[in-house]
């Protein structure tokens, strides 16, 4: 029982050293470097790929949500996310654009499984690096440090433009959708899952909910979460959308990641062991972090969008919004 206590009490002081990190250590967004070092420092370190494994973004659990294995639910979203948007109906050879690709596995899925051409852009040299290593010789991917708001690539270049989770970090979120459209030839797909916040415009947030909301904005470099029916406005607003922009909700078949993320540590403490007393400690204190997430999700502060668009050979448009929006489960 005494050895046992002890144990309790280290735990415990453990947790506490790792809320004082939590909370003397915030990286709030203050430009793109600061983006691109956060990324950098989670990818030298290796905890993050560790846990998460090659996918640094949610998995999709079905709906309603099953019990599934965590990094088997990341490579079930990316095979989700292509039939919701039909590219498993192209063929081979098609030219991909992964916006914000991280270590680059979803374009390693969309080269492997659909015989895409892809390349995977993220603001992180890190992860380019990583991406790199991680490729089989003779895969049709490469990855290039790039910047989704500034992009060198001409007008026109993909037959698909992807991206998933980037969004929170753009500082100017219809340049960003301007960029994503405007690589994108005419009559391509664009396809996009983000984190969302819910539309304020409707309901104002009260005072709980905008200090969730900066928080989750500060920890993770975010300058700001859009809504679903925001960001659907500022693509449709580009007049570079051809008909409607879709948008789903897939809050529900992501929101069991939250708390799966934090069992990984408990399921798998060979990574205490890996890492060192350092590495626990970062862990722990992305904690607080993943718990506010699944709050803000699942009382619908915030929402998990996909969007899907057609670009369109109209020039874009300076004015009010030419396009609807709809909206599809």
């Amino acid at each position: 029982m005494m050895v046992l206590g002890w144990g309790l009490s280290l735990l415990g002081l453990l947790l506490l050293a790792g809320i004082g990190l939590y909370l003397l250590s915030a990286r709030p967004y203050r430009s793109a470097d600061s983006v691109a070092n956060s990324y950098d420092q989670w990818t030298e370190d290796g905890i993050l790929e560790f846990y998460w494994g090659e996918h640094i973004h949610l998995g999709h659990y079905g709906s309603p949500p099953q019990p599934k294995d965590f990094l088997k639910a990341k490579v079930d979203f990316v095979h989700e996310m292509v039939r919701w948007a039909g590219l498993d109906q192209l063929p081979a050879g098609t030219r991909v654009l992964d916006v914000g690709c991280g270590i680059g596995g979803s374009s390693r899925i969309l080269a492997q499984d659909y015989g895409f051409s892809v390349t995977g852009i993220t603001i992180s040299p890190q992860q380019v690096k990583r991406a790199q290593e991680l490729t089989p010789t003779g895969l049709d991917v490469q990855f290039l440090v790039e910047d989704a708001l500034a992009m060198s690539f001409p007008d026109g270049s993909f037959d698909v433009v992807w991206s998933i989770e980037a969004g929170p970090h753009m500082p100017d979120k219809a340049l960003f959708a301007r960029e994503l459209l405007r690589v994108l030839k005419p009559g391509g797909i664009l396809v996009v899952a983000d984190w969302n916040q819910r539309d304020d415009r409707q309901k104002p947030l009260n005072g709980w909910e905008r200090l969730v909301m900066r928080q989750l904005l500060d920890q993770w470099s975010h300058p700001a979460f859009a809504s679903i029916e925001g960001f659907a406005e500022l693509l449709a607003a580009t007049g570079w959308v051809e008909g409607e922009v879709i948008t789903a909700d897939w809050t529900e078949p992501t929101l069991p990641s939250w708390l799966d993320s934090i069992w990984q540590g408990i399921r798998r403490p060979q990574g205490f062991l890996r890492f060192g007393l350092a590495g626990f400690l970062k862990s722990i204190r992305e904690v607080p972090t993943l718990l506010l997430m699944r709050l803000a999700f699942g009382v619908g502060l915030c929402r998990f969008g996909m969007f899907r668009a057609v670009r369109a050979a109209a020039s874009p448009l300076a004015t009010e919004v030419s396009a609807g929006v709809a909206t599809s489960q």
